[in-house]
C-alpha cells in the first residue's frame, strides 16, 4: 500500500502534517494537508500544504524562501497524521520564529522563550 491510500483524510478531505526539524527534531509547525498537496510534496521532496483560512494550495517558502526540504516521512498509527522530518531554511513561523511553538507557559503565563530571526 503506497502512502497516499495509508492516509485516513478527515471529512474535509484534509490530514495533520507535522514538521519537525530533521537535525534536531524540534517541532516547527503544524498544518494541514490534502491528497494534491500531498502528491505534490512526495513528487517534489518540498513541503506544499493547505491553508484553511485562505481555502487554498500553500508552499512552503514560495514567497518568504523559507523552504522545507523533505527528508523523511511518517505516518502514525491511525494513519489520520503524518510527520515529515525537514531541513528548515530560517524561519518556518510566520512570525519569523525558528519554530512556531516559541511560547511557553511559566507560572500560568505565557512566556515567549526564543529569539526571532533576523
Amino acid at each position: 500500500m503506497d502512502l497516499i491510500d495509508a492516509v485516513k483524510f478527515d471529512g474535509g478531505g484534509l490530514v495533520t502534517a507535522i514538521a519537525q526539524n530533521y537535525a534536531t527534531d524540534q517541532v516547527l509547525m503544524v498544518a494541514y494537508m490534502n491528497r494534491e498537496t500531498l502528491t505534490e510534496t512526495l513528487e517534489s521532496g518540498d513541503m506544499v500544504y493547505w491553508s484553511r483560512s485562505r481555502q487554498t494550495r500553500w508552499k512552503k517558502g514560495e514567497t518568504s524562501g523559507h523552504v522545507q526540504k523533505v527528508r523523511e516521512v511518517y505516518i502514525d498509527c491511525d494513519g489520520d497524521a503524518l510527520l515529515f522530518k525537514v531541513d528548515q531554511t530560517s524561519a518556518a513561523c510566520h512570525e519569523n520564529y525558528f519554530s512556531c511553538f516559541f511560547k511557553q507557559n511559566v507560572g500560568g503565563e505565557w512566556k515567549i522563550v526564543a529569539e526571532k530571526i533576523e
